[in-house]
């Protein structure tokens, strides 16, 4: 009898399943039936649950309606008439299911857990200019009885060549009605098998979004995390209410103005010079207000505490910054011109940026640009080269000064690169600030919270504090208040 040998050393490897072993699970499993839908690339994840045996326990109908009036008759007309986007989606997906409700009796099978995938697709264009994108979900059961659950995720395709877009396309298909199904207890894990079998120079998920009774104590905003922490995307977005929103469609044609900070907490200084730069940005030429949205930036280098992501702390910031009503992004963007380059993708229209004197110093730091061949010049380019401007909010220097664009301190060889952008108006103060809330720092207040020293509550904006004590964020506990006055 073979046993298996194990040496001194091994590491332990976890096995993935392949495609065909994931496909023939699901076939193999009497109790999974559904639909596939499929436009824009083929049948291609259809095809695998086909080739690998068993299928016809599994597949209630496979469907491509690729004829645009034939897609219209079938899901109706978007109103932007778009066939890519999420609204189609979710209208397939829907659609596919109601079918299967109403054409499938319970009575004859009581124990199916239906299931409808579907997505909508753009390859790569014949110029070879725009590489593709899609969306793509399921929507399935896991009870009979149970309402259904949603996982929707956007791609983009990053390979050059149709064909090997549709087999991505194939693969990443199965992996997601695979990981629905057998992983629907990790989210975080669901989100990592994704990518089985595939590179993450092939496909970048930039948006992902989780519904439905097995995913009820799931925030998709610490699922937007992963996606940046684990490397499947440079930057996510999430709206006010906590829902991943599609950068390319939010930032699309975009008047921007964009906060960088840790907020940590958010203080009055964040929203003061928020509320001031966005004053000044709307009065700038060709710039209004309907068409202008302001991103708070949180980067990834600040959400690590020694070497690893608190989520947590991720957190108590995003519900901070959400009450606030604003747009939140995290990005793995270390340098400013990165996110400027970033947002360049999606708009050509005027961008600002607010930041304090400190951040513009480091900006002017020659050793953040050593791996560009071009340098801090290379680096300026691409932060200056767009229609943009730099909102700049004073500080107190360490004799009292207030320092400005007028009289801070750079480098001596950076000296002269400085007055070519204060002089060509790229940088401007903000003049009409609040000088009583200078000496606010959040470090300071994060400090005074963790150990229940009291006053920090004036140095936040209106209702901070309350959802701080009310959600105990930041390590707050009203224990050591109470100590410490006693």
């Amino acid at each position: 009898m073979d046993t298996e040998i194990k040496l001194k050393g091994d590491k332990i490897i976890e096995q993935i399943p392949s495609i065909k072993d994931k496909a023939l699970r699901i076939n193999l499993n009497e109790n999974i039936y559904g639909t596939f839908a499929e436009i824009g690339a083929g049948q291609e994840t259809v095809r695998h649950f086909f080739r690998s045996g068993g299928s016809s326990g599994t597949i209630a109908k496979a469907m491509s309606a690729y004829d645009k009036d034939f897609s219209d008759a079938v899901y109706g007309v978007e109103e932007d008439g778009r066939y890519v986007t999420e609204s189609r989606l979710k209208k397939m997906l829907s659609h596919e299911v109601n079918l299967i409700e109403k054409r499938l009796s319970r009575e004859k099978h009581p124990n199916k857990m239906f299931f409808s995938y579907a997505n909508t697709v753009a390859t790569i264009d014949f110029a070879k200019q725009f590489k593709g994108h899609g969306w793509v979900g399921i929507s399935y059961q896991i009870e009979p009885d149970e309402d259904y659950n949603e996982i929707i995720i956007h791609i983009r395709f990053k390979e050059t060549d149709v064909r090997l877009q549709q087999e991505t396309l194939g693969i990443l298909g199965v992996n997601l009605i695979y990981g629905a199904y057998y992983k629907y207890n990790d989210p975080k894990r669901l989100l990592r098998y994704l990518y089985d079998h595939l590179d993450k120079d092939q496909l970048e998920i930039d948006t992902i979004n989780f519904s439905g009774p097995r995913f009820a104590d799931v925030d998709n905003r610490l699922m937007s995390l992963q996606l940046v922490k684990n490397g499947m995307t440079d930057a996510v977005m999430f709206n006010p209410e906590g829902k991943n929103i599609l950068p390319a469609a939010i930032l699309y044609k975009k008047n921007i103005l964009a906060f960088r900070g840790s907020f940590r907490p958010v203080t009055k200084v964040n929203m003061d010079m928020y509320e001031k730069s966005l004053k000044m940005f709307l009065n700038e030429n060709k710039v209004n207000a309907e068409n202008t949205l302001v991103v708070f930036e949180i980067t990834l280098s600040n959400l690590r505490s020694d070497g690893e992501i608190d989520e947590r702390d991720f957190m108590d910031r995003a519900e901070l910054l959400c009450s606030l009503g604003q747009t939140v992004m995290i990005s793995n963007f270390q340098e400013y011109y990165k996110v400027v380059e970033y947002f360049a993708n999606y708009t050509k229209a005027r961008m600002g940026l607010a930041m304090g004197v400190n951040n513009l110093v480091d900006i002017f730091d020659e050793k953040y640009y050593r791996h560009l061949s071009g340098g801090i010049l290379e680096a300026f380019g691409k932060l200056f080269y767009r229609d943009m401007k730099v909102f700049l909010y004073p500080m107190i220097g360490e004799d009292g000064e207030i320092i400005t664009s007028e009289n801070l301190k750079v480098h001596p060889r950076m000296k002269e690169l400085y007055k070519f952008f204060k002089f060509n108006g790229k940088v401007v103060d903000i003049d009409d600030y609040d000088p009583s809330i200078l000496e606010v720092f959040s470090r300071e207040v994060l400090n005074m919270i963790n150990n229940g020293k009291p006053g920090w509550e004036t140095m936040l904006p209106t209702g901070i504090a309350e959802i701080i004590k009310e959600h105990r964020l930041f390590g707050y506990d009203p224990n050591k208040v109470l100590k410490e006055s006693n």
